[in-house]
């Protein structure tokens, strides 16, 4: 099963395709009804904000019809003439998978190096092409890695690459021409991966060796290609940060005096451990998530009961100011700067009822311009409300639970509910817009997300709350959350789907084996359901650096509490499993697609019921699925279709 070539194991996925697609061929009318609500509610024809770097204006572009945004750029003024840089449609083209990665302009705006992924499993190749010329340079550079910069002599950058187990373990100086790239850092720990970005002063280019626990960096001088990556910190077990910099300093978000992270500071010119000078000391409650400098300006984002706030210091005076928001449940993140210089924060602003807008605010004036807001076609959010509710963990954890709905939605227990969760690596499930959504809402549906724990949702606490030996709170957390929606009569259990992805889909997998009464529809999206087996061989993508997450079970404790909540070793003959449909990806480098084939045979062999149980495998793509934003939407109303008839829903 694990050899991707093997024609007998080609078959074996193909045939349960077949059968999914078999089992829910009278959906085929439903799936293109919800496929062409999708569409209806998408700007096809589309140019996103622009950013101004130097005298160019950059932005994209997208074409009613075409799977990809075309990257485009204005020289002077939005009213100039458009350049197109690049066209993935073109790129693409007889492809049956296509990703950009990497699309970083030379500082004098005359190259692009790009790197493209034709198989769906993230090992990408570079690629430079002279904008002036339109011609590509004969040189490329296969099985590297998001990250690129390049340096100040427009000839120089520096990129990553994979090893075998893809795991992104060597940086590498490029000089265009040169035949002989150099070597410059290699990381021998496991656990750790290279990233490469430049701050956003432009001074420093940043190399970011980090694991799931702790944090290491380096700097070079952005005008020494050169030069020798000096040390910012060192890895400290347990201690991570991120930096940003500003004149003669680097400003860090650390946690090395309290796990929510504190602002502090060190000099470029002899930075140490024992130099750091604190500027904002933890709290309690509130977690620092980033800092990023401007000019004359510092803007840290930190998390408070779950949302974000973003706190504007003026450099000079060391004012302070808040930038405050309309709704009481968003989602808001601010953007590096393309030009150091600008007096303007660019953020981003959301919530489940307001779609994404691209905000400039000045931080002078405090005045704020919509620079850009997704336009929604057929979408009216006056009729929509959101909110957030609180379930109660059985340890007693209020874990929050964010909702969207038609208003008027009666709490008599009938409408149908769709739950998704997450909960994994510190990553929060924000509560964000989603135009696909409005073919569940306008149909009854309330969409919630389940904030639970082993997320960052709540902050770095939160995260540590539910990992390795503390795993368990993730799932009883959702399940929680389930009841909670029940209790507050917003669905019933025989009306409740659930969906998640990756470590989300090893949620699905452990709650469906522990409480399957509750759910009545699944969507398990390349579901982690192996992970004992898979964290017992270190020769698989991400196993050595997944250890500092959920444990290394070649220890005894580890095996033992892994084993306890396996989705594959925790099937039982139980009579009254959801309808599930599983997704995976046969060039999946994150989730190894045997994964949800081993976990549905298991399945199928143990289970007593005969709800609908199905598997498609995508053959040509990854952990992402199809790649064209059309292929996506067919996907995504494929999915919707199979919660819509389970939960009797025909049109």
């Amino acid at each position: 099963m694990r050899d991707r070539t093997d024609p007998d194991t080609v078959a074996y996925l193909e045939s349960e395709n077949r059968y999914a697609d078999a089992r829910t061929a009278h959906l085929a009318k439903l799936r293109d009804c919800v496929y062409d609500e999708m569409i209806s509610h998408i700007k096809e024809t589309d140019v996103s904000a622009p950013s101004k770097r130097g005298e160019y204006y950059y932005y994209s572009r997208t074409e009613q019809g075409l799977q990809y945004a075309i990257s485009c750029r204005k020289r002077g003024s939005l009213d100039a003439a458009e350049e197109v840089l690049l066209d993935p449609n073109v790129l693409a083209h007889g492809l049956e998978y296509f990703a950009l990665g990497n699309a970083v302009v030379s500082p004098d705006h005359t190259l692009l190096a790009y790197s493209t992924d034709v198989a769906g499993d993230e090992t990408y190749t570079i690629h430079v092409k002279n904008l002036e010329t339109g011609e590509l340079f004969a040189e490329s550079i296969p099985n590297t890695y998001y990250g690129l910069e390049w340096a100040a002599d427009n000839r120089t950058f520096f990129y990553t690459v994979l090893n075998a187990q893809k795991r992104p373990f060597q940086l590498w100086r490029h000089r265009l021409g040169e035949t002989k790239d150099a070597l410059l850092f290699e990381e021998k720990d496991e656990r750790f991966e290279l990233t490469v970005e430049r701050t956003s002063s432009r001074a420093y280019i940043v190399l970011d060796i980090a694991s799931q626990t702790t944090t290491e960096q380096r700097f070079l001088d952005f005008n020494d290609p050169d030069g020798e990556f000096r040390m910012l910190l060192p890895r400290r077990q347990d201690i991570e940060f991120s930096s940003t910099h500003h004149g003669n300093w680097f400003y860090l978000t650390i946690n090395d005096t309290a796990r929510n992270f504190r602002l502090a500071r060190v000099p470029v010119q002899a930075p140490t451990v024992d130099a750091l000078e604190e500027l904002i000391a933890p709290r309690d409650g509130i977690t620092l998530e980033d800092a990023i400098a401007h000019q004359k300006h510092l803007v840290v984002t930190e998390r408070d009961t779950g949302l974000i706030r973003l706190i504007v210091e003026d450099l000079d005076s060391g004012g302070k100011h808040v930038v405050t928001f309309p709704e009481s449940v968003y989602m808001a993140h601010s953007v590096s700067p393309s030009e150091f210089e600008t007096p303007l924060l660019r953020y981003l602003y959301e919530s489940m009822v307001t779609p994404p807008s691209v905000i400039d605010y000045d931080m002078n004036t405090r005045g704020s311009t919509v620079v850009k807001q997704q336009e929604v076609p057929g979408y009216d959010p006056a009729v929509y409300e959101t909110g957030r509710t609180w379930a109660t963990a059985p340890d007693g954890a209020k874990v929050p639970v964010s909702w969207v709905a038609k208003k008027g939605l009666a709490r008599d227990g009938q409408a149908p509910a769709f739950l998704y969760g997450y909960g994994s690596y510190g990553i929060s499930s924000d509560p964000t817009f989603s135009s696909t959504r409005l073919s569940l809402l306008e149909r009854g549906f309330v969409y919630a997300i389940a904030h639970i724990r082993g997320g960052a949702d709540l902050g770095k606490p939160w995260h540590e709350a539910a990992k390795m030996l503390t795993k368990l709170h993730t799932f009883t957390d959702f399940i929680a959350c389930a009841e909670h929606l029940i209790a507050e009569k917003f669905t019933s259990a025989d009306r409740l789907a659930i969906r998640g992805g990756s470590a989300g889909g090893m949620l699905m997998g452990a709650v469906v084996n522990m409480r399957p009464d509750l759910f009545r529809a699944v969507l398990a999206l390349v579901p982690f359901v192996d992970c004992l087996n898979t964290m017992l061989d270190p020769t698989l993508p991400l196993t050595v650096g997944e250890y500092e997450e959920w444990g290394n079970p070649q220890n005894e404790p580890y095996y033992h509490y892994i084993k306890s909540y396996a989705p594959y070793e925790n099937v039982k003959a139980q009579p009254q499993y959801p309808w599930m449909l599983l997704r995976g990806g046969l060039n999946d480098p994150r989730v190894s697609y045997w994964e949800p084939a081993k976990w549905i045979a298991r399945m199928r062999a143990t289970r007593t019921d005969a709800s609908p149980l199905l598997l498609k495998t995508d053959m040509g793509a990854g952990h992402g699925g199809a790649s064209g934003r059309y292929d996506k939407l067919r996907e995504m109303a494929f999915d919707y279709a199979f919660v819509l008839d389970a939960v009797g829903i025909s049109e």
